[in-house]
């Protein structure tokens, strides 16, 4: 649960849309026969998997669906919210639920669509669990330690198995078909009734097509934060990749120029150092800021150039091609880097005994420059990381 598109549509309106999605939603579980105990049940008697099928579906095409929405940048899983491990509360309240379920016949979502349809032992259901939340929330002092017992946090299963996002959904796909398939056996066995498996339908061959491109897409369908942080760990490839540069000197120049095109520096060193000192217009940010909303605004504005810093050109240029991956316009890096760039211009000695014009203008141009920005910098006050507006949504089922 969480917002719907937040800053595009207000809250108000939000809570609308919610509202229209919960009644489609409710539509969806009254047509798959979810307001009948009769078939909720007969998932655990083994007569009607019905349940199990739509859930398990749902469950995995909202998976694959996220894993998308990610990997093409339409979603920040910083923001979506997820519920905290309890292990011990976790146990106890699953056979709390599912003898409710086995007893009453309904979940407490399904029991809320049957009785909008009149159903009187899903009201009797409803009032029952009503009577659950206030035992639970007079009696939370002496539950609450067996409650908050064994905190796991909030981990994803991949992470806690150690194998890859792709991986892990490709396996729980193929577990989802796979149960598919049995439980039809079950149905039939229990139903004793004969059924033919390899049945040439437009509605099989749409379910097989299903299965088959959510097979593909569990695969397809990769981190690309982890993508991208693998393929700027190969340094070849940093190395060959081309990059707009701009020299010490123009830099220093264009931040003594009140008159030049704008330039937004991004400055991609610890926390530590850039408190101590930082350039006049630059902003903090981390890699990990690139995948952030907020910094994607950011780093967005038109008339611009956006000029990574840091102490290394190899880290630079290592933020720069993320940013370009994620398809930033006007990216520059600085030559050199920070630790060139103390050493040509702030840290500038003057050649003794300049040979020609050049030199000449060379020592006039980066004294006088020295000192400005010298200056500036003192008078610079730190700015950054980019403030994150957007919390996480609490919520869940």
């Amino acid at each position: 649960m969480g917002p719907l598109v937040p800053d595009i549509i207000s809250a108000n309106l939000n809570y609308i849309v919610a509202l229209l999605i919960g009644i489609c939603f409710g539509a969806i579980l009254e047509q798959a026969g979810f307001s009948t105990s009769k078939k909720l049940v007969g998932l655990f008697y083994g007569y009607d998997f019905t349940v199990l099928r739509v859930f398990f579906t749902a469950g995995i095409v909202a998976m694959v669906g996220v894993m998308g929405l990610i990997h093409f940048g339409l979603l920040d899983i910083n923001l979506v919210y997820i519920n905290p491990t309890f292990v011990w509360s976790a146990i106890i309240g699953g056979i709390i639920m599912g003898a409710g379920f086995i007893i009453g016949g309904f979940c407490p979502g399904t029991s809320i669509c049957a009785a909008a349809i009149g159903k009187i032992d899903a009201m009797i259901f409803i009032l029952g669990s009503l009577v659950g939340v206030l035992i639970f929330a007079e009696g939370y002092s002496l539950f609450e330690p067996l409650y908050k017992a064994a905190n796991l946090g909030n981990p994803r299963i991949f992470e806690t198995l150690n194998i890859s996002q792709n991986l892990f959904a490709f396996l729980m796909v193929s577990v989802a078909l796979i149960a598919f398939y049995f439980v039809t056996l079950i149905e039939s066995k229990v139903n004793k009734r004969e059924v033919v498996f390899v049945k040439l339908s437009r509605e099989n061959g749409l379910i097989i097509l299903s299965g088959a491109l959510l097979l593909i897409f569990s695969l397809l369908f990769t981190d690309r934060k982890a993508d991208l942080l693998n393929l700027v760990n190969d340094d070849n490839f940093v190395k060959n990749y081309s990059i707009d540069e701009i020299t010490p000197d123009e830099f220093a120049f264009r931040l003594v120029c009140e008159n030049c095109e704008r330039m937004q520096i991004i400055d991609f060193r610890n926390k530590k150092e850039y408190d101590k000192w930082s350039l006049p217009r630059s902003t903090h940010f981390t890699v990990d800021n690139l995948f952030e909303k907020e910094p994607n605004l950011f780093l967005k504005i038109k008339g611009s150039i956006k000029v990574f810093v840091a102490n290394k050109e190899i880290t630079e240029k290592k933020a720069a091609i993320i940013a370009r991956r994620l398809g930033y316009k006007r990216i520059m890096i600085l030559k050199g880097g920070l630790d060139e760039f103390n050493k040509e211009i702030l840290q500038f000695e003057p050649i003794a005994k300049p040979q020609n014009i050049k030199e000449i203008n060379l020592n006039r141009f980066r004294l006088q420059v020295k000192e400005e920005i010298n200056r500036l910098i003192k008078e610079n006050k730190p700015k950054g990381p980019v403030e994150k507006k957007q919390k996480r949504a609490l919520g869940g089922c």
